[in-house]
């Protein structure tokens, strides 16, 4: 008998342990069924003394609030209110940040939620979207499965001004595994401001003055020449045979102005919009650095390569565009002044890459390796993982399709920018010519050659 309750007690143990690992496990996958990828959309408007906040959240992201469900799973709609308005505060108004002058809005008032159908369209303007968050809800006789609803959310803020700076700091990111916030600013004007974040972007300029959004673009200038390392091994292929101060100002000049010309062309329209025109620009960033190194290899004439570091330096200012075109929405209504500012970053990166690659080059040089080979070994380096890049962004390249452009107005509009930026290009190449040749720093590249080949000879005999 007591060893029958004891096989008894020891199967109902496994059978406990086993139902309480269940039970956890299953809590866990529903705490973490998030969805994947949500767009939550919303509208920001400052009037008198009132900043209005329309919001609209996909339902599927506020899993753990318990909604009141009838049949299958469809909402009861008219039992929860209190859930709505739970959700509203807790998972949203208390997620995004509203700033004014810099003083973070913490006084607020949720007025109005409402369920809407997936197919409603409302939130395409702010008056449609306050309208309908306004209106009567739904009917309890419309099936909707909770995870299908959209929650819109009308929630206001007591400002000082209309007229004062704002910001948002949306921190949403939790919502899911991709939250994409579509914002839109109204300006008292009447002029409205798109914005698109992923996840949680920091605090953003809702309508940046010119010094906050230059100081914006000059950081993220900055941080994109250290971060690019297509960009920074360019660079380093540029350095290798040149380390003198004086020869690099024709180059880097060049390659400086170069990206800055097709940078500003892309903002205003120049660069095609088809899909085939970023990884061309990526393979080609590729092929430029491929090509610097076995010049270095080669030994290629260096008084020359200002000007194939202009050519390789317009492709380059394509390839910063892509960053600056996605990150336009941050400049406000000064798009030249950040531009201006965006390079000025770039510029600040490449002094800060130069200033320490020169002197470690030196060193190298000086007191390990003999500078010819070096430059070899290093600059083969450099093709190898150059070449490897270009296969691989080739091999995306030749999966699109390439058609023949369609001979329209739009072409035509196209090709006339393009003829603009080449009599721009023209023109600054040879006033680039005249003036490193009046300043004899064309000739400071041919010195600086010789008199490297020359204390390579003293060295060989």
């Amino acid at each position: 008998m007591n060893a029958l309750f004891r096989t008894l007690f020891r199967v109902s143990g496994q059978r406990l342990a086993l139902l309480v690992f269940l039970g956890l496990f299953a809590g866990q996958s529903l705490a973490h069924d998030i969805p994947s990828r949500i767009t939550v959309n919303a509208f920001v408007k400052p009037e008198g003394d009132q900043l209005t906040v329309l919001l609209r959240v996909p339902m599927e992201a506020l899993g753990e609030i318990s909604f009141p469900l009838r049949g299958p799973g469809f909402l009861q709609i008219s039992e929860a209110e209190f859930e709505f308005r739970d959700a509203a505060r807790v998972y949203i108004t208390e997620s995004i940040h509203f700033y004014e002058n810099g003083e973070e809005l913490t006084e607020k008032e949720l007025l109005e939620t409402r369920v809407s159908l997936p197919s409603n369209r409302s939130f395409a303007s702010f008056e449609e979207a306050l309208a309908n968050v306004q209106s009567p809800p739904l009917d309890d006789s419309v099936d909707l499965f909770w995870r299908q609803g959209l929650l819109d959310i009308h929630v206001t803020y007591p400002i000082t001004s209309e007229d004062s700076s704002f910001s948002v700091s949306p921190e949403l990111g939790t919502l899911s595994s991709e939250t994409t916030t579509v914002l839109r600013f109204i300006l008292p004007s009447g002029a409205e401001r798109p914005f698109s974040f992923l996840g949680n972007p920091g605090v953003v300029e809702l309508d940046p003055r010119w010094h906050q959004a230059a100081l914006r673009f000059i950081s993220m200038g900055f941080g994109h020449i250290l971060e690019g390392t297509d960009h920074l091994l360019f660079l380093f292929c540029l350095v290798i045979p040149l380390r003198s101060i004086r020869a690099l100002i024709p180059v880097v000049t060049s390659f400086t102005i170069a990206h800055s010309i097709t940078l500003i062309g892309s903002a205003f329209g120049v660069a095609p919009s088809v899909l085939w025109w970023p990884p061309l620009i990526e393979t080609l960033i590729a092929l430029s650095i491929v090509y610097m190194a076995f010049e270095n290899i080669v030994g290629a004439r260096l008084e020359h390569r200002w000007m194939v570091t202009f050519a390789f330096g317009l492709i380059h200012g394509f390839g910063f565009s892509f960053l600056f075109s996605d990150t336009l929405q941050f400049a406000g209504g000064h798009l030249f002044s950040s531009l201006l500012a965006f390079n000025v970053g770039v510029e600040l990166g490449q002094i800060l890459v130069l200033a320490l690659v020169i002197p470690v080059l030196n060193i190298l040089f000086r007191y390990f390796v003999k500078e010819r080979i070096g430059s070899i070994l290093l600059s083969a380096l450099l093709a190898h993982s150059a070449w490897h890049w270009m296969l691989d962004r080739g091999d995306q390249l030749s999966q699109y399709q390439f058609q023949m452009p369609i001979f329209d107005a739009v072409f035509f509009a196209g090709l006339m920018r393009w003829g603009m930026m080449t009599i721009v290009i023209v023109a600054v190449v040879w006033g680039m010519y005249e003036l490193f040749r009046r300043f004899s720093l064309i000739d400071s590249i041919a010195l600086f050659d010789h008199n490297k080949a020359k204390t390579a000879d003293n060295r060989a005999s």
